[in-house]
């Protein structure tokens, strides 16, 4: 009787839950059962899993092509079955197409969808290659037929959105970059060893990096299929996206001040301003039980400085309940992701045009409470990892004329005391991150001061 290989049946598995809504692809990649696998079988879990989401609106523009038949008409394990058989016959050279259309058919009958098997094997079969291989970020090399497949792999609402905002040219290029997969960028801790004895380590791994163009401690993964969080973990590294890293270091925290952290789970950015605090304080918030449960268990691995950190659950959307002013605000926002779509494929698919009005209204609430509690002279930074301007400059725009004494910090003010970072602020003085454009997440901040 045929096998399904265990690559194949997770990644089945993993997508089933993620089309339902249930899950994180990338935390469902986490799991025992994922690091259970052999390294080859990981691989190609992961490669077919982030693949599949990477480009879904392709792979269902040509399944309904293929089929005569609309996506909605199928069911989802049936679905899930062709996107990922369509996926390695359309993307994956080294897949064969043999092993692509008899493992699909196998996983709709292992899903008890047998009726559906002859369907699964006869729209595969009809299924050609059509690689699409220019440098990763340069889409102006793609030809048009490629081009018209990655801004397909978009929701058109998106992409006519990032056209009306940065251009039609950037926004092929941003939807190129969403297609693609993203570097993996470590961050050095206070629990590491210091760069040089680190990258020496990576080495011994069969793991190269290069430092980071502009976060201190940054280290870019170049080579090493052995990167994972074992290995991370192991050399007391935080695996942390290089724009990430720069949102906590534009607040400048000093030692001994008093810090608030609001939406501060799961604690990556908390552990670098309990670094930079020293004796001070850092109050780190979250609305989620879960996700601060997350948070204490892992800022061990974070942070040397764990005794600086007071962990609070609330609700940054309400008032909030402190009687002392912070001398630095963190408001990381939650926001619609659209800066991390390489890393969060699913958030593409998930996300509806109006998510962006409910979002930002929550937004202006956060940021209006945090100001409130900003002391005289001291810095807020408001951050997303949103590329959206109504969650970004929109809502700074719409909060700050309610408090008088709170400014916008200016780009030769911000350039002064981070002269690495200038290219990064715009003529406002807004922080600006693009995949396509620095190779690294897609985030926002605003650095406001009283």
């Amino acid at each position: 009787m045929p096998q399904v290989s265990p690559a194949r049946k997770i990644a089945f598995e993993i997508l089933v839950q993620v089309e339902a809504g249930r899950a994180f692809a990338a935390d469902l990649l986490e799991a025992p059962k994922v690091s259970a696998l052999s390294e080859v079988d990981r691989a190609l879990a992961n490669e077919i899993v982030m693949g599949v989401l990477r480009w879904r609106g392709e792979i269902d523009f040509r399944l309904e092509r293929l089929s005569g038949k609309r996506i909605g008409s199928f069911d989802a394990e049936v679905v899930t079955a062709l996107r990922m058989g369509v996926y390695q016959i359309a993307f994956l050279e080294r897949v064969p197409k043999s092993a692509a259309v008899n493992e699909s058919v196998e996983l709709a009958k292992l899903a008890r969808k047998r009726s559906a098997a002859g369907l699964v094997n006869a729209v595969l079969r009809k299924c050609e290659p059509s690689p699409i291989q220019p440098e990763p970020s340069d889409a102006s090399r793609l030809s048009e037929e490629a081009l018209a497949s990655v801004k397909r792999a978009v929701p058109t609402w998106l992409l006519n959105r990032w056209e009306t905002n940065y251009g039609r040219e950037a926004a092929a290029s941003m939807a190129w970059a969403s297609t693609q997969i993203p570097s993996t960028t470590l961050r050095i801790t206070s629990l590491s060893h210091d760069a040089a004895v680190t990258q020496s380590k990576l080495e011994e791994k069969g793991i190269k990096v290069r430092e980071g163009r502009y976060a201190a401690g940054a280290l870019v993964v170049e080579r090493g299929k052995g990167m994972n969080s074992a290995a991370a973990r192991e050399l007391c590294l935080a695996i942390q996206d290089e724009a990430s890293q720069l949102v906590p270091a534009l607040l400048a925290v000093r030692p001994g001040m008093r810090v608030l952290d609001l939406c501060a789970a799961p604690g990556v950015k908390t552990s670098l301003l309990a670094d930079a605090v020293g004796g001070g304080a850092v109050v780190a918030c979250d609305i989620s039980k879960a996700r601060l449960r997350t948070m204490l268990r892992l800022l061990p691995s974070f942070t040397a400085n764990l005794k600086a950190i007071q962990v609070v659950q609330l609700d940054a959307s309400q008032q909030l309940p402190f009687r002392h002013e912070f001398d630095r605000i963190l408001v990381d926002a939650p926001c619609s992701g659209t800066g991390t779509l390489a890393r969060n494929p699913e958030i593409k698919w998930r996300l509806k045009p109006e998510d962006l009005d409910r979002l930002s209204r929550l937004q202006a609430t956060i940021l209006g409470n945090a100001l409130g509690l900003l002391a005289v002279g001291g810095c807020l930074v408001y951050a997303t990892c949103s590329l959206e301007p109504e969650e970004n400059e929109k809502v700074v725009e719409s909060v700050l004329p309610t408090f008088p004494k709170c400014r916008l910090l200016r780009r030769q003010e911000l350039s002064e005391e981070f002269p690495r970072l200038i290219s990064l602020f715009d003529s406002r003085g807004y922080f600006h991150t693009r995949p396509d454009r620095d190779g690294m997440d897609g985030f926002f901040a605003a650095v406001i001061t009283r």
